[in-house]
């Protein structure tokens, strides 16, 4: 079962009512809020009370165990209160069903010719619902399919065969299916058997389905069309509007064009339309129009009214839809004492009997539509309880006064005005108007008093009562005047009255029309002053900020204002659209649009441009060199070859330099041969028969193009001809020329040019450099060596001459094991030295050494070896038990002596070191005792060591002495360190170390 709203249940079906809530939502709501219900069945009262099926819920009616015969029908709900009563939409609940084939007999064979006609007809059993149809061809599942020779009808359900054919023999079975139950019904069998008294012939075709003339169509449904005709040959379907207007691209047809669909029908889809069946005997027509139909629909409607007693009452409510809906009108669901006109409710005279709901019904075939409406009739006397005068009322002096007296009362009362106990008449200044309402013009001091409003009606009377209060002009002693400002700066606006004391004032500001909001934008807003003051505080001014500022003085009897205007200047906006209009390879020509010139004119431009290889942007020389604010356009110079540049514009005025506009597109300069020559042009050195030439590569921005490279060209000194070798690669910095005819050490004129896929450019300036040189073919001779210490060993040797090549200096290799490579070392030495130092050596260790003279090509032949060892080590312990006594200026130090292992070399003396901090010298005294004496200025402090002495070098340090300048008489001892002396020494080392 299922009802018209398309619940689906399988026990019970939930019917809901109420008025159009789409059209009157309040009034909806408040019903199903407020609302009590109750339910009829075809024009009958239903009572849940004595009905155990069937029960109320929240204004829903739920029927349990759905019975055909008891539920169907046409329901509708009533919904009241205090108020009155309304009717809801009508609903019909109907039930589905099909019912099987009266008879199951056989039915009578169907005999036809080869190429004849047939229809083979269905008639379907009674039923409720929609139905399918189909056909089963011999057995199931075997069905008919559909084609442009064969069609099922889904309005009657028989199958049109348009030309038998052999094939075709057999019997048929109907198949019936309601869509709602899903229930199917088989009809019996119906045999197709062919004749043998010959073949039929062609014949024109014939149309034996076709729709209706008229079709109603409802509003938005989905409109089909069957159309099939018997013929030999099969005949072909087509379609046309007789208005010739083509289908739309919604409009399909299906079933080889037998039946055409229109989904979603509008009114201007309706006309006449037909079905054209055509083979080569002839054509036959069918034509039929599809007219438009619409349920009603609300376009005009009444609303709630609270009229008084007495008054007349004129509704009228309207409704489009085709065909055109007639109108009924009811009170409390029922009729009423109205005049119905056109639709139109119009009652004379009411009187407190009509108040009540009122719905007016639009009603057509395709369906019912309501609409509802309280009228209250009132009935009382007057009062004020909503519309009191204020108890003070203040007016300006010189103004017009406006009093109103707006007494609730119905039917409306009759009002008089008294100034104290006078009842006031028209005079020239006192205006009495029908509504209540006392006017008095030019107002004066004398108006000051208490003023009456007493309102009158049959039901009673009522008045209220304010004091009129006249007060002086407010005047304006302080205005805003117009000013300019920069970006950036605070200024304030007065705004300064003189006002009555009665009045109470406030101040506004409105910003270009909008007022301004101080706790939103108090970041730049700020009312300052006092309570007669609307002074406007602007901080941090923006350009934003510039317009018209209006101060409002809102008073209780007036309303002022002044304005000013403020001009924000700032420096330009960034310009816009700089576009390279022409490039050379030095050139650029640029053009731009200007920005907003904030307040001052702009009165020139700058130029900047970036390209791959600067950092940020530079600024550029232009023609004209001073582009002034009303040129556009400028021609940059100076550009580099084949470079990627960006530009952009930077404009100014008095203020100030703005911001720098988009930059351009990149754009690449034109390519040229190079203008730069490559620097730092030198040479020299190599291996033999080398002549090396360097240079510093040409950086790639001054390239000037693709295929740059370098030409090098040289030639002997005093040779004219130039011998020239190119390298394309343009970061290489270095060419060697090797040729075994090359003397050593000769000199050569060089020079280096560079040069691109557009040709040769300049040569650098011509240099002189020395081909490569032999090395020194003799090795020094009486080489010796001697150990220093246990880290040092001198080398001493005799200088090489008498040969062709140079010497630069001599290099000296030592090693302490030939078996034992990671010894090796070497120490270089340049000029003509004989003799050096080598230091940081292993003790006691024997070491081979060898020179050799060497120049640019190397080293030339080592000397012979010979060996050295070096000294024992120093002992590696500091002197002990040091002791010292200052008297007066003079320290003397007494310490144990240091005595050396076998493994350390002897101790041959001491070195005592004397630090002086206040110009940090160092001093250091030799003995060969275990005690010194020193002479100390009593006006500095002092740092004293002590080591020992050997062949193997200095032993390890004392602890260091420190000798405080007030110490002089102070005595003391220790073990390597100081750990024990007098007091007063302790006190002043303490101090000392203090102060340190």
């Amino acid at each position: 079962p299922c009802n018209p709203w398309g619940f689906l249940c399988p026990s019970c079906c939930r019917l809901v009512g109420s008025d159009d809530s789409s059209a009157n939502p309040q009034r909806a709501q408040l019903l199903i809020v407020f609302a009590f219900f109750r339910w009829s069945l075809n024009g009958t009262l239903i009572d849940p009370g004595h009905d155990y099926r069937r029960r109320v819920s929240g204004g829903s009616l739920i029927i349990s165990n759905l019975d055909k015969d008891q539920d169907s029908g046409v329901y509708q709900c009533t919904a009241f209160n205090t108020r009155g009563s309304i009717l809801s939409r009508r609903a019909s609940l109907q039930f589905a069903y099909l019912d099987n084939f009266k008879t199951q007999m056989v039915r009578s064979a169907v005999n036809v010719r080869e190429g004849q006609g047939v229809v083979l007809l269905c008639g379907p059993p009674p039923h409720s619902g929609e139905l399918t149809f189909a056909w089963i061809f011999n057995q199931y599942p075997y069905f008919v399919q559909q084609d442009s020779r064969r069609f099922i009808s889904q309005e009657t359900g028989s199958l049109y065969i348009a030309k038998v054919e052999p094939s075709d023999v057999g019997n048929y079975t109907c198949v019936v299916n309601n869509t709602i139950t899903r229930e199917k019904a088989l009809s019996s069998p119906t045999p197709l058997v062919l004749r043998n008294d010959g073949v039929m012939g062609e014949y024109e075709p014939k149309i034996e389905v076709h729709f209706p003339d008229p079709v109603p169509a409802a509003k938005e449904s989905m409109v089909k069309l069957e159309c099939f005709a018997l013929g030999n040959p099969v005949p072909e379907i087509s379609w046309r509007r007789t208005s010739g207007v083509p289908f739309p691209s919604k409009v399909k047809m299906k079933n080889s064009n037998a039946v055409l669909e229109i989904p979603n029908f509008q009114q201007d889809d309706s006309g006449t339309y037909e079905c054209i069946a055509e083979n080569r005997r002839g054509k036959n027509v069918a034509r039929g129009r599809i007219s438009f139909h619409a349920k009603p629909h609300w376009i005009q409607t009444m609303t709630d009214s609270a009229l008084s007693i007495e008054e007349n009452l004129f509704w009228e409510c309207k409704a489009s839809g085709k065909p055109k809906p007639s109108y009924s009108w009811l009170k409390n669901g029922e009729q009423g004492r109205v005049q119905i006109e056109n639709g139109a409710l119009s009652i004379t005279a009411l009187n407190l009997s009509d108040s009540g709901m009122y719905q007016c019904v639009a009603e057509n075939k395709h369906g019912t539509i309501y609409y509802s409406a309280q009228l209250m009739v009132l009935a009382s006397a007057p009062h004020f309880s909503k519309t009191p005068l204020k108890t003070v009322l203040k007016a300006r002096l010189g103004s017009e006064v406006t009093l109103e007296c707006k007494p609730e009362a119905s039917p409306p009362a009759i009002s008089l005005w008294k100034k104290g106990n006078e009842i006031l008449q028209r005079s020239e200044r006192l205006s009495l108007f029908s509504n209540g309402t006392l006017q008095i013009a030019n107002v004066t001091k004398r108006d000051a008093a208490i003023y009456t409003c007493v309102a009158k009606n049959q039901f009673g009377s009522a008045s209220t009562s304010g004091r009129l209060i006249i007060t002086e002009p407010t005047r304006l002693t302080v205005r805003p005047t117009n000013m300019e400002i920069i970006v950036g700066e605070s200024i304030v606006l007065p705004c300064q009255i003189a006002s009555d004391p009665a009045l109470d004032v406030t101040f506004s500001w409105a910003f270009n029309g909008q007022l301004i909001d101080f706790r939103r934008d108090g970041d730049h807003y700020e009312r300052v002053g006092g309570s007669l003051s609307g002074d406007l505080m602007i901080r941090n001014i923006q350009l934003n900020h510039g317009g018209k500022y209006v101060c409002v003085i809102d008073t209780d009897v007036e309303s002022l204002s002044t304005s000013a205007i403020l001009v924000v200047k700032a420096p330009p906006g960034p310009p816009d659209k700089v576009t390279v209009e022409e490039i050379t390879d030095s050139t650029a020509q640029l053009s731009w649009t200007p920005g907003r010139d904030n307040g001052s004119p702009i009165t020139g431009y700058s130029v900047q441009a970036r390209t791959p290889f600067t950092v940020g942007w530079q600024a550029m020389d232009t023609v004209p060199e001073a582009v002034t604010g009303n040129m556009l356009t400028a021609t940059v110079v100076g550009l580099n070859a084949w470079v990627e540049y960006e530009f952009r514009v930077v404009a100014r005025n008095a203020i100030g330099l703005g911001e720098p506009s988009p930059s351009s597109a990149k754009t690449r300069t034109e390519d040229t041969i190079p203008d730069t020559a490559p620097t730092d042009v030198g040479g020299g050195g190599g291996t033999k028969s080398e002549l090396v030439i360097t240079w510093e590569p040409v950086p790639e921005e001054l390239q000037n193009g693709d295929g740059f490279g370098y030409i090098i060209a040289f030639r002997p000194a005093g040779v004219v001809t130039w011998t020239r070798a190119v390298i394309s690669t343009p970061g290489v910095s270095r060419y060697v020329f090797r040729n075994d005819t090359i003397p050593p050490f000769s000199p050569f004129d060089i020079k280096v040019g560079a040069y691109n896929n557009r040709g040769e450019g300049p040569f650098s300036t011509i240099t002189t450099v020395y081909s490569a040189e032999d090395v020194p073919s003799v090795p020094p001779k009486r080489v010796r060596a001697r150990s220093l210490s246990a880290t040092q060993i001198e080398v001493m040797w005799e200088a090489v001459s008498d040969m062709p090549e140079r010497v630069l200096g001599y290099e000296v290799v030592y090693w302490e094991d030939d078996t034992k490579p990671d010894t090796i070392g070497k120490v270089r030495i340049t000029g003509n030295y004989t003799l050096v130092n080598i230091t940081g050596l292993k003790a006691n260790t024997a070491f081979y050494l060898s020179v050799a003279a060497f120049n640019t090509a190397g080293p030339g032949p080592q000397s012979a070896p010979i060996n050295c060892t070096t000294k024992k080590p120093p002992p590696d312990r500091a002197p002990l038990n040091i002791q010292w006594t200052m008297i007066g200026s003079t320290l003397t130090l007494h310490w144990d002596p240091v005595v050396a292992t076998e493994t350390e070399s002897k101790v041959t003396g001491y070195s005592v070191v004397v630090k002086k901090h206040r110009y940090n010298e160092i001093n250091t005294i030799f003995t060969n005792k275990t005690k010194a004496e020193l002479t100390l200025s009593a006006s500095d402090n002092y740092l004293i060591q002590i080591k020992a002495l050997s062949e193997g070098g200095e032993g390890v340090g004392s602890e260091p002495i420190h000798i405080h300048k007030l110490s002089m008489g102070a005595r003391g001892s220790g073990a390597g360190h100081l750990s024990r002396v007098s007091l007063s020494a302790l006190l002043i080392r303490s101090l000392f170390c203090s102060l340190w």
